[in-house]
Order: C-alpha cells, then sequence, then structure tokens
C-alpha cells in the first residue's frame, strides 16, 4: 500500500465526515466550518488524485488501464460530483457519504507505471477510450445516486421516517440529479459510441462487437428514460429499474468484455 493511496483515503474520509456533519442540526453553529474544512481536504485529494492517475494512465506509449486504474478514474469522477453537490444543502449528507465511498476506491489505485501497453493507439482511438471511461464513470455515479433513491422510495412507502431523514435531500431532489446525472453521461456515451465507430477498425476481429452492441443497447435504454422523463414526466421506481438495468447492461459491456479479453483470450482491450 502506497503513501499515495493511505493519504488519498484519509484525505477522502475527512472531507465525507465533515461534510456531512455540516448537514446535521446539532452541529449548526459550526455547519460553515465543517463544510469549508471537509471541501478544502476533498479537493485536495481531488487534485493529487488526478494528477497522479494522469501520469500513470497517459504514459510516454499511450493510455495504459488497468482494472484498479479504471476503478479509481471512477472515483475520482465520484468525488468531483460530490463537491459539486454540496452547492445543494440538502445533498451534503449524500455527498459525505459518496466521498467516504471514493476514499475506499482510490485505495485500488495502483503505483505501477506501465510503459508498453498492449496495443498502440492513435490520438483519435485514444480519445475514444478516455471519453467511454469518462461516460461510464459518470453513469456509475448516477448508479449509486439511483440505488440511493430506490432505498428513499421504498422507506416512504413503508412509512419509515426518523430524524436521520434530516441528513438527506427530499427524493425529489435526489432524482432532479440523477437525471442531471443521467443526461451528461447519456451526452457522453451517444459521443463514445459513434467515435467508436468512426475509429476502431476491424471491430469484429477484435472480437468487440458484443461490447459495441451492449453499449448501443444501454444507450437506447438511457434515452429512452430520458425521453420518458421529458415527455411523460417518469420518475420514482418505473426510472430507477430502468436507470439501473441499462447501467448493468453497460457494466457488462465494458468490464465483461474486457474481462473475457484479458483473462479469458488474452487479448488487449481499446
Amino acid at each position: 500500500m502506497s503513501v499515495f493511496q493511505i493519504t488519498i483515503f484519509f484525505l477522502y474520509i475527512i472531507g465525507g465526515i465533515l461534510v456531512g456533519m455540516s448537514r446535521l442540526p446539532r452541529y449548526v453553529t459550526q455547519e460553515k466550518m465543517f463544510l469549508l474544512v471537509g471541501l478544502v481536504s476533498a479537493s485536495t485529494g481531488l487534485l493529487w488524485h488526478a494528477w497522479t492517475l494522469l501520469f500513470l494512465i497517459l504514459t510516454d506509449a499511450g493510455i495504459a488501464l488497468s482494472m484498479g486504474n479504471t476503478a479509481s478514474f471512477i472515483g475520482l469522477q465520484i468525488t468531483l460530483i460530490a463537491i459539486i453537490g454540496t452547492v445543494e444543502s440538502t445533498l451534503r449528507g449524500f455527498c459525505g457519504g459518496l466521498l467516504l465511498l471514493a476514499g475506499c476506491v482510490a485505495m485500488l489505485t495502483s503505483s505501477q507505471v506501465i510503459t508498453e501497453p498492449a496495443t498502440p493507439m492513435s490520438f483519435q482511438l485514444q480519445a475514444h477510450v478516455l471519453i467511454s471511461l469518462f461516460a461510464y464513470g459518470l453513469l456509475t455515479a448516477g448508479a449509486i445516486v439511483a440505488v440511493y433513491a430506490l432505498i428513499q422510495d421504498r422507506r416512504l412507502r413503508a412509512g419509515k421516517l426518523s430524524s436521520a431523514n434530516q441528513l438527506f435531500a427530499p427524493l425529489e431532489t435526489t432524482e432532479r440529479l440523477l437525471f442531471g446525472i443521467t443526461s451528461t453521461g447519456f451526452l457522453f456515451l451517444l459521443v463514445a459510441v459513434s467515435s467508436g465507430f468512426a475509429f476502431v477498425e476491424n471491430l469484429f476481429a477484435q472480437h468487440l462487437a458484443h461490447k459495441t452492441a451492449l453499449s448501443l443497447l444501454a444507450l437506447v435504454m438511457f434515452g429512452l428514460l430520458l425521453a420518458g422523463r421529458h415527455f411523460a414526466g417518469w420518475r420514482g421506481r418505473r426510472a430507477i429499474y430502468l436507470y439501473l438495468w441499462g447501467f448493468l447492461i453497460l457494466g457488462l459491456a465494458y468490464f465483461g468484455s474486457r474481462y473475457i479479453l484479458e483473462e479469458l483470450l488474452g487479448r488487449s482491450w481499446g
């Protein structure tokens, strides 16, 4: 375990705890101080995290993505969403939880710099890979929000209300956050899929046809969700379950394909 992993972990954990505490009624007089210190801690971790991943992923020989660094990149995006989300005071309890999760995910960061990627990539293909990863990271954060919204929905239906509910945002606010992430993630996923068709050569020869088909199916599901929200006002369980199914398919497209190619077929992804 490296010094980087331990330091980022504690910066995110401290940030998450303080951001969450700023939402508690008992600390109303210390709210601004807790929030400020928490954001400084989380932002410091974010900058160091991003700087380190920059050199681990973008090497002189091209893009080098291990499973650990891929997960760490997603954790970086979760952190960014959490910091932005603190602008809405009712979301600070949830954002504190996101920072705690990001701290755990950051521990997966590999300290080994890969100097020779499995397959040389053109600039266009590198852009496609990074856009794809960015889209998946955003939609992963959305999946976390979706699971939380589902828990909220079930508790409300069961009438399980407690003082702990003051920590978290109303369900309507959570859903707005979810659809905001979905819209942005959908746009990046659309660009990723389109650039894949444009820049990835010999799609079938690279055994990427199933990845492309699953990504397209996920794109259609997220598009259907956004259309249903806009034209029919979809919300609640229907919207949440549709999101989670779309995310599951996208996860199979990325991690399932990567596992099959690298572990079973001994090939590279990209």
